[in-house]
Order: structure tokens, then C-alpha cells, then sequence
């Protein structure tokens, strides 16, 4: 049965099955870091997509620290969705607020205007924001050979489906990660951009602690 990917959930059955899969001993700090980054550029695509962003939102969300969100909107989330972990944090061309929460296995995105204030839930966010997990040796072998030709000496550590069908993979070479994304056929799409560790994914926990 497929669960759903969140944030620093470690899933043991797939540690050892990309274990077995790639015939190295990987490193727990670079994997968490990559399925972090995974979660977290789910959460991004999903608050920049949504219907409600692009129609109340002017112009492209740019990623900003969630410590920075101003103390109306972490005093919302406080009371509101208590223990919630920010996942993406977004500023738009007219200073609007976006922000993806997880709580519970829920996922929520909210709006807030300029000045702080909630203005309204946003409307697929929650399934949008999700990376269902896919096993390594489930993925189109077109996958694996665009990552042998085209990143060499990385690995294949995490897999995943988001909300829209594609596939995001997650890549180490030890040192470092990648995550890529490639349609529902292994077509590759891009590169995505991974957060600084720490900063604009899990952000500061709405309690405080960020």
C-alpha cells in the first residue's frame, strides 16, 4: 500500500529497500536532508498552483525564511493549527503571504494579505502537497538512465508521485543530493531547487521553535 511522503518521516521500508536497491550504505543526514527538500518542493509547487493562489496572488511566490513571516501570521497559525510545521513560506509582487502547513498528516495552505491578516484557505493545496511514495525499481527505466548519463556518480535515494502525477526523485553522491522532476512516463522536466537545510521548509515550527 502507497503512504503518503511528509516532512522528516523517515520510511523504513523504503531506507531498506533503497539500501538494497543501490548496494551502498547510505547516509541517514543526506537522505533526510533529500526527502526533506522532496517534501518541501511538493509543498512549493502545490502553494504556487493552486487556483486560489493564481487568482488572488499578483505575480510569482518567491520563497522567503519562515522566521521572517510577519507576527500576525505566525500568531494565526499559533492559534489555529497549533504544532504545525511550515513547509513553504511565499511572498508574492503585492506582499501576500502564502504558507503550507502540515499537521496531523494534514496538509493546508493559507493566505494572508500584506499586512498579515488571513484572507482564506487555499483550495487543492492539501492533496497537491503530497508525495506518495514509489519504490526505485518501480520507476520508468528512462528515469534511472537519464540519472546514469546525466549525473554521474549519484544514486537514486527516494521516490516519489506529487498531486499533478510526476515524479519527483531524490538524489545522493555522498556528499551531496539532487532532486529531480520527470513526468508520470520518466520524462525528465527540471531540476529542482533545493531549500537551504532548515530555512523555508520545515521553517520555525509555528510554537516557536523555528
Amino acid at each position: 500500500m502507497k503512504k503518503v511522503l511528509f516532512l522528516l518521516t523517515a520510511v523504513s521500508g523504503l531506507f531498506l529497500a533503497s539500501c538494497k536497491n543501490q548496494d551502498v550504505t547510505p547516509d541517514a543526514t543526506s537522505l533526510d536532508e533529500v526527502f526533506s527538500s522532496m517534501a518541501s518542493s511538493a509543498a512549493r509547487t502545490a502553494a504556487v498552483n493552486d487556483t486560489i493562489t493564481k487568482g488572488k496572488c499578483k505575480g510569482n511566490l518567491t520563497s522567503i525564511d519562515a522566521a521572517t513571516l510577519p507576527s500576525s501570521v505566525k500568531t494565526y497559525i499559533n492559534t489555529n493549527y497549533a504544532g504545525a510545521a511550515i513547509k513553504f513560506a511565499g511572498k508574492d509582487d503585492k506582499g501576500q503571504f502564502v504558507v503550507g502547513l502540515s499537521l496531523n498528516s494534514v496538509e493546508t495552505g493559507l493566505l494572508f494579505d500584506a499586512n498579515g491578516v488571513f484572507v482564506q484557505k487555499l483550495g487543492h493545496y492539501g492533496n497537491k502537497a503530497k508525495l506518495t511514495e514509489v519504490a526505485i525499481t518501480a520507476l520508468p527505466a528512462n528515469v534511472s538512465a537519464y540519472v546514469k548519463a546525466n549525473y554521474a556518480g549519484y544514486t537514486i535515494k527516494r521516490a516519489g508521485s506529487d498531486g499533478d502525477g510526476n515524479l519527483i526523485v531524490g538524489l545522493d553522491n555522498g556528499t551531496g543530493h539532487k532532486v529531480l522532476k520527470f513526468t508520470s512516463a520518466g520524462v525528465f522536466k527540471e531540476e529542482l531547487q533545493i531549500p537551504p537545510h532548515g530555512k523555508g521548509q520545515g521553517g520555525p515550527k509555528p510554537n516557536g521553535g523555528h
